[in-house]
Formats: C-alpha cells, structure tokens, sequence
C-alpha cells in the first residue's frame, strides 16, 4: 500500500463504491454527464478502470466475485474498511481553494445527499477553511484596476455567499 493521496477521480469511484459493490462499467455509468453525480463531475470509463486498479492495490478496495455476461466478465469490488474509512474523512474535510468548490465540494455535498447525511458541519468547516482567504481578498487596500484581484475578490464574494445560502437552506430542513 502506497499511502498517497488519492485525486478527486479516485475518491468519486471510491464514493460510489462505498454505496454498494459494483463493478466498473456501473460505476462509469454512475460518472457519466447524465446522471447525479456527473452533473458535478464527470470520469471517462478508462479512468474509472484506471481509479479502481489503484484503489485495489492501495487497498482502499477488494474483488469480490467475477460476473458473467453477454460481453467481457465483469469483476465486483466493494470497498474496503481502509476504503470506508478515507472516504468519511474526505467528506469532513474542506477543499483549500475557492476553486476547489466548484468540483470537489459540490461533489461531496452530491454524496452527503445520497447518504442523507446533512452537510452542515461540512459546510461551516468549509467558511472556517476559507476565512483567512475571504478577509484577505476584501483588503480594500487592493488596487481597483488590477483585474486579477478583481477576479479573485468577485470569486471570493461569490462563494462566501454560496455558503452562506447553503447554511440557511439546511438550517431550515
């Protein structure tokens, strides 16, 4: 076992290995820009195949059993304990980058949901992470014409506000 980080790919194949053994052709399909979780995040089936040899050699998942069809035989793995277990902490764990919302914490609050479990602490770590960079972008001493750090402020304000209206909306269920 390797031991190193897994990417964001890797993780969403583990996500949705942790949901239930399958094999890769069904995980693909659950990556794929027509359904739920590839609205957020979409993963070409040669990656998926790819994501799952290495969760298998870092032993994040296990073959179970080999089926047999019309095609090529379809092997099903399930995820490990090890596998379970960095998947609940990848969960809890907030991105470092406001441009990290835009894949890796939409797609974990996308399995949150499918788990019914309520993202809220997710959430207020999520503020917590970034505070340092929202009070540092809303330095009024930022040149007003410098058009990065107008990107970067507007971005900011942006996602500020997204976790703010997320907040309230779990609040209220």
């Amino acid at each position: 076992m390797t031991g190193s980080a897994l990417s964001v790919t890797e993780h969403a194949v583990l996500g949705i290995l942790c949901e239930g053994a399958s094999h890769g052709f069904a995980i693909s399909k659950q990556l794929d820009a027509d359904s739920v979780v590839g609205t957020v995040f979409t993963v070409p089936r040669s990656l998926v195949y790819r994501a799952l040899n290495r969760l298998v050699e870092d032993g994040y998942a296990a073959r179970m059993s080999t089926e047999k069809g019309s095609g090529p035989s379809r092997v099903v793995l399930e995820a490990t304990a090890r596998g379970r277990d960095e998947v609940r902490h990848w969960l809890d764990a907030p991105v470092a980058h406001i441009r990290d919302l835009r894949i890796e914490f939409l797609l974990k609050l996308t399995f949150l949901r499918r788990a019914r479990v309520s993202p809220l602490q997710l959430i207020r770590s999520q503020r917590e992470a970034l505070a340092r960079t929202f009070d540092a972008l809303d330095d009024s001493a930022i040149d007003r014409r410098d058009h990065v750090e107008q990107w970067r402020r507007s971005n900011a304000a942006a996602a500020a506000a997204y976790l703010d209206i997320l907040e309230k909306a779990y609040q209220a269920s």
